[in-house]
Formats: C-alpha cells, sequence, structure tokens
C-alpha cells in the first residue's frame, strides 16, 4: 500500500501502481468524469499511468493552467491527425500547448500553402476524429526503433528532434490512427474534445533558425464546450475593440513616428497628463513610505555594467556603444536604473542607524528588442520603470519587503486590479550559471521571499528558471477584464550587487558590513502598464486618473460665459475639464463625449445658467440629472475619495 496525499493535506492509502483517474473515481464520479491529467510531486502525469510510491497529488481540471495545458497539447496531436488525412504526406515540426490553444508547425507537400478558407474543413475533420473517443496511449521506444518510424515515414523534422534525445528517454503517443514523437503528458482520449477553431497561419523558421526552411506554423485552440468557444471568440472581438493601439489613437494619448524610430512612443498632452497624474500618485505613496527621489543619466559608462555584470547579461541586447572622441571611451544607453542608484548610496559613509536607504526613481531605461518583437507600448525599446532600490540591513529584509508588497496591493486595488497571483521566481537548481552570486546567498533571497509572501497570505505559484540573473523575484501576475494574464509589479531580493559594487555600511559593532538590496517597480514600465490599464478599463480610466475628467458642453454659443465660469468653479476644485465650444448640436457634443470616455458631461443652457445649476450625465450610464454646482463637486469629491480610500 501507498499513501496519497491530496491538496486539502488529507492523506489516503491505495493500492500501489493506483493511476489518477482511479485515484478520482474513489473521491466522486463527478470529478472522474472531468479529470485531464494528474499532478504528481510536481509533475504532470497521464491519468494512467502508476503510481508506486507515496506521493504528493493534485487532479487537473479544466479550471488548472496546468489542465489546460494538457487538454490543449492533446489537442494539437489531434488537429496533427486531422492534417495528415486531409493532406497527405505532410511533414511535422513541433506542437506545443501556448497560453491560449496551441499550434503545430507543418511542411506541407509540393509546396501546398494553408488559408483561412481551409480552416472550416480541418475543424470539422478534428471534431470528426474526437468523436471517435480514442485513448491517447503511450509507449516506450528505442531510439533505434524512432528513428527507423520516422524515416519509413520521410519526416525529417522528427528525425532532427531525436538527435537531441538519449536511449532509454524516448516515447510515442498514439490516439486513432496518428503516432507522435511525445513526452507527454496527455488526456485520456480524443472525446473531451468538443469544439475547435483554427485561429491563424504565419510563417515559423524550423528551430527558429533563419537558415533552416520556413514552416506553416497553424494556431488553433479547442474547448469542452461549443459554449467556452462562443464566449472565448466573444472576448476577442472584445479585446479588438479594447486594443490599446487603437484607442490610444482614438483618445489622442501616444503616437509613434517612423522617423523617430520603432518602438519609441511619443506621448501627447493628453497621455502626458495620464502619465503624469501616475507619477504624482506613485510619488506621493513613496514620500509617505519614505523614499527619496533621485535623478540619474540616461546613459553610463561600459565600466558600470560591466561591474554590474549587465553587460554580460544584457549587452547583445543593447543599443551599440556610444563611443567618444577618447580612444577606448564607451558608454551605453542606460539597460537598467540600479547600477547608478548603487553609485549613489556609495557617494558617502553610512551607518547602520541609518538603514534602510530607499531611493527611488522615473528612470527611463532602453533595450533593443528586435522589430518583430515590438507591439504597441507593450514592447518597446525606451521605457520608463517607476524605479526604487531599497538598501537595508540583514535583519530588515522580510519587513522592507512586507512593506513593498503593501504597496503593491494599494496600486492594484486604486487602479481596479482584484484578480492576481504573486508568482515566486527563482533560479533554475539545473542552469546556475545563467546567474551571478553564491547558493548561500540565492538560497537567503528566496528565503525571505517565500517567507514574506506566506505572512501577507498572498495567492502564489512558484516558477523555477523566472529569477532575474542576480536574484529572485516575486512578480505579480495580474488578469485584467477579459481573463488575459500579465506581469505587472516586481519586487527583487539582491544579495549580490551590494558584492559586485562593494557597498557597506558601518554596523553597531563599529565593523563594516555588506547592505542588502531590493529591487522594486509597482509599475513596472510605464508604458506597458498604461497600455494593460487601457485594456482591462477599455479606456474609461479610473476618476482620479482620466485626463480630462469633465466635459462642459454649452448648448450653445449663448452659455460660453456661464460654462466658463462652471469650468473656473470646477477648476478651484482640482476637478479638470473643458469646455466644447463648438459650433455642433448637444447630441453631437455628447456623443463625442462619449466616445472620448469622458466619465461626466455637464450640459449647461437658459435653465442652467438662470438657476446657477448644471445637469449632469455619467458616461455609459446617461442622465443624473439637474443640480447645483456644490453638490456635483461634493458628490465627485465622494466617488474621488473612495476609490483612494
Amino acid at each position: 500500500m501507498i499513501n496519497i496525499t491530496l491538496p486539502d493535506g488529507s492523506v489516503r492509502e491505495y493500492q500501489d501502481g493506483v493511476t489518477g483517474i482511479e485515484i478520482a473515481a474513489s473521491i466522486s464520479e463527478g470529478l472522474a468524469r472531468n479529470v485531464l491529467a494528474v499532478k504528481v510531486n510536481g509533475q504532470v502525469w497521464d491519468l494512467t499511468r502508476p503510481i508506486t510510491e507515496n506521493a504528493t497529488i493534485q487532479l487537473l481540471t479544466w479550471n488548472d493552467d496546468e489542465g489546460k495545458a494538457t487538454y490543449w497539447h492533446s489537442s494539437a496531436h489531434l488537429m496533427a491527425e486531422a492534417l495528415e488525412a486531409l493532406y497527405p504526406g505532410v511533414k511535422l515540426g513541433i506542437g506545443p500547448a501556448i497560453e491560449n490553444g496551441f499550434y503545430y508547425d507543418i511542411d506541407l507537400a509540393d509546396d501546398k500553402t494553408l488559408s483561412s478558407e481551409d480552416f472550416p474543413a480541418i475543424e470539422q475533420k478534428m471534431l470528426e476524429l474526437a468523436r471517435q473517443k480514442s485513448e491517447f496511449t503511450r509507449r516506450a521506444v528505442s531510439k533505434e526503433e524512432a528513428i527507423a518510424y520516422f524515416t519509413e515515414k520521410n519526416d525529417p523534422y522528427k528525425l532532427d528532434l531525436l538527435k537531441d534525445l538519449q536511449d532509454g528517454t524516448i516515447t510515442f503517443y498514439t490516439q486513432g490512427n496518428f503516432t507522435d514523437l511525445c513526452r507527454g503528458p496527455h488526456i485520456p482520449n480524443t472525446g473531451f474534445i468538443k469544439a475547435a477553431k483554427l485561429m491563424n497561419v504565419a510563417g515559423a523558421y524550423w528551430r527558429g533558425d533563419e537558415k533552416s526552411k520556413q514552416l506553416t506554423r497553424v494556431y488553433a485552440i479547442t474547448f469542452p464546450k461549443q459554449k467556452d468557444l462562443t464566449e472565448y471568440l466573444e472576448r476577442l472581438e472584445e479585446a479588438k475593440r479594447r486594443d490599446h493601439r487603437k484607442l490610444g489613437k482614438e483618445m489622442e494619448l501616444f503616437a509613434f513616428s517612423e522617423k523617430v524610430g520603432m518602438g519609441l512612443p511619443l506621448w501627447l498632452p493628453k497621455g502626458t497628463m495620464l502619465r503624469e497624474r501616475l507619477e504624482q500618485f506613485m510619488r506621493k505613496a513613496q514620500m509617505k513610505a519614505g523614499y527619496q527621489p533621485v535623478v540619474t543619466p540616461h546613459i553610463g559608462s561600459k565600466e558600470l555594467y560591466v561591474t554590474s555584470g549587465h553587460y554580460e547579461k544584457y549587452g547583445a541586447d543593447s543599443f551599440q556603444p556610444i563611443r567618444t572622441p577618447n580612444e577606448g571611451e564607451e558608454f551605453f544607453l542606460k539597460p537598467m536604473n540600479c547600477p547608478h542608484h548603487c553609485e549613489i548610496y556609495k557617494t558617502r559613509p553610512r551607518s547602520y542607524k541609518e538603514l534602510p536607504v530607499r531611493l527611488a526613481e522615473f528612470g527611463t531605461v532602453y533595450r533593443y528588442e528586435q522589430s518583430g518583437e515590438l507591439h504597441g507600448l507593450t514592447r518597446v525599446r525606451g521605457f520608463t520603470q517607476d524605479d526604487a532600490h531599497i538598501f537595508c540591513r540583514p535583519d530588515q529584509v522580510k519587513e522592507e519587503f512586507t512593506k513593498v508588497i503593501d504597496l503593491v496591493l494599494y496600486v492594484f486595488k486604486a487602479l481596479g486590479f482584484e484578480d492576481y497571483t504573486a508568482q515566486i521566481s527563482l533560479r533554475d537548481p539545473e542552469n546556475k550559471a545563467k546567474y551571478i552570486g553564491s547558493d548561500d546567498l540565492w538560497e537567503k533571497a528566496e528565503r525571505s521571499i517565500i517567507e514574506a509572501a506566506q505572512e501577507k497570505g498572498l495567492p502564489t505559484v512558484t516558477e523555477l528558471g523566472e529569477a532575474a540573473f542576480y536574484g529572485p523575484k516575486l512578480d505579480f501576475m495580474v488578469r485584467d477584464a477579459l481573463g488575459r494574464k500579465w506581469q505587472l509589479g516586481t519586487i527583487q531580493v539582491d544579495y549580490n550587487l551590494p558584492e559586485r559594487f562593494e557597498l557597506e555600511y558601518i554596523g553597531s559593532d563599529n565593523e563594516k558590513h555588506r547592505p542588502v538590496m531590493i529591487h522594486r517597480a509597482p509599475f513596472g514600465s510605464l508604458e506597458r502598464f498604461v497600455a494593460v490599464l487601457i485594456e482591462h478599463c477599455g479606456g474609461n480610466f479610473p476618476l482620479w486618473l482620466s485626463p480630462d475628467q469633465v466635459a462642459i458642453l454649452p448648448i450653445s454659443e449663448k452659455f460660453h460665459d456661464y460654462a466658463h465660469k462652471v469650468n473656473e468653479l470646477l477648476a478651484e476644485q482640482d476637478i479638470r475639464g473643458y469646455i466644447d465650444s463648438r459650433d455642433e448640436k448637444i447630441g453631437r457634443k455628447i456623443r463625442d463625449a462619449e466616445v472620448s470616455k469622458v466619465p461626466y458631461m455637464i450640459i449647461v443652457g437658459e435653465k442652467e445658467q438662470e438657476n446657477g445649476i448644471v445637469s449632469v450625465r455619467k458616461h455609459g450610464l446617461g442622465d443624473m440629472g439637474s443640480m447645483p454646482i456644490d453638490a456635483f463637486v461634493s458628490n465627485f469629491k465622494a466617488v474621488l475619495a473612495e476609490m483612494l480610500s
């Protein structure tokens, strides 16, 4: 008998060799019908794979990310089977699950091409095969047998993959008439797949090598219910309507210019107001938390980044060095703010009594992203971080880290991000060469993050290999209004840069000690944060953040003077607005203000002027009636206070 520990901590006893599906059936019939895979001691397995020793397990369903990944990887095999049936001679590359769905890289025979016109036939074939409820069966094979199989199939891509695999580690998966080289895992059978949609096709070089043949990458997605697919497609349409590039142009927030350069955004007046409000919000919160503002140059000498390690790790992704008339003198556009802040810390001796030292800067940094990876504000070559670095004693690390968590959560609340997970990003224990610093320092840093997250009761996931090269991180993964996941906000514990820059403080024992450095950026990149915020709220910014909070709409020219009086009274109360003085009908002015997503519209005409009142409309909700100006101000400020409480 073996002991199986479930996620709630309970332990059940089963016969040696029990499978995930048998465990699910012992819990409930409903679970057994819906379970897709089983996670055994941190690894996802097929439900039919025997468990032969004591283990901690999690039964994965569609509600789990790893359950979806297993489902979509199995769907990739189903699509490959459909493609083989419809396009004899097709050769297959790889077919992984991705965040939403999956893709398969294929090489069609006789230089055929795929287009959206071919999608319905492929989808129909996939569902026809799915209804056969073919089981996914796993079989270990020798390397010799695997090579013989794919040689007979004349599939050079699978043969290329086999070169990197060791004998004794190779497995095939078969469903229906299709067999693929795969480590798995997979769902029990194809019958779980009820709805399928091919999304698009693109070109992809084999193994990402431009010297290799370009294959056709077919993107698709599947669901266990047709209703789920319908809702997903509706969300995609809504995402197009919320696209920050589209709304940013319509709302006149930012622009790009080929003459300025790809990936270098230009902030227009309204976008600049929005950005400055975010900065003011953060500056106020930082000042309250004891941060000191600093400003550093946009460039630094090569020696600075060699010392920090950024040259070694990011040199290939940096802009080319700036060479001066002095021979051998080189500067780089700043890829990170932290080396500069280390030098600020070193400007004078520090005592243990003055720690922690908290230095904050809205610092613009530069990375040479490839042109194909640039995307609106979410992936740019120049961006501004709400960067801060805390230099503290080792005994202060957990307390300071916890305070930063509080700041991040305050930001999320004020901006309406309610669904988030804290990702504990640790180094890859199998590839320590990617990182700088000793094992001892890494273990201390990782322990501090894990304990702080536990004490705050954060919902967490742990990801190996996602740490920065100099230290582990706590990354906040936020789901927006459309359910998409974004990384916003990061906190990092760093014992390494203080070593590399030889930072010191005099302790209570009158000896020199090394401080610990905490990196933090609740917004992360301001550009990316604004992009996510635009799409999250569809351009309907929180009232406190909106560039224009009020649009004053006079019915005709006769009421322009009263409109200016109202605007002045609102401005005295720090309410931002503008007057639409165009010679247009009031209906057109209201429609334009709605399109611009101005939170409040104040309409002024004869009745309002005579009685010293205003008629108020709220964006998206319509008429709120007439009221005295001071009543509107009181209502406005009450809404504002509740948002920022």
